[in-house]
């Protein structure tokens, strides 16, 4: 089995002030009234999916489920951004596939429960944020 990536429970919206909630205008809840976004970054040596899920009934945010794979550059070496993109390249379909798996086990559809996608615009290494932009 694998292991889980998102382990923490919910955590109430009200201490984070910092994360307004847009009107439902610019998304659509899901079936089950929540809303679900899948965001993928890559700005460096690190390219993760994470799955977050708002429950309007409780307000609260939810960590669903988080995979990540790191580029690690040869010793003695730091990472350069072609490499960095073609590891993020290799693995950010990958990792899409593993965050909706955990999230939604033995769904067959699980993308049929995500109201959206985001990404990194950046600030970061415009090879990496691109290889997981356009995924």
């Amino acid at each position: 089995p694998n292991k889980a990536t998102a382990t923490e429970p919910a955590c109430p919206v009200s201490p984070l002030g910092n994360l307004p909630i847009p009107p439902p205008s610019h998304y659509k809840p899901n079936s089950d009234g929540n809303t679900v976004v899948l965001g993928i970054e890559g700005s460096a040596n690190k390219c993760g999916v994470g799955i977050l899920c708002y429950n309007p009934k409780d307000e609260t945010y939810q960590t669903l489920s988080n995979p990540r794979k790191t580029y690690v550059s040869p010793k003695g070496c730091g990472f350069l951004p072609k490499e960095t993109a073609w590891h993020h390249q290799a693995h950010v379909v990958a990792l899409v596939r593993a965050a909706l798996d955990e999230a939604y086990p033995g769904e067959p559809s699980p993308e049929r429960y995500l109201s959206g996608i985001a990404f990194t615009l950046g600030p970061g290494m415009g090879g990496p944020l691109k290889s997981c932009a356009m995924a």
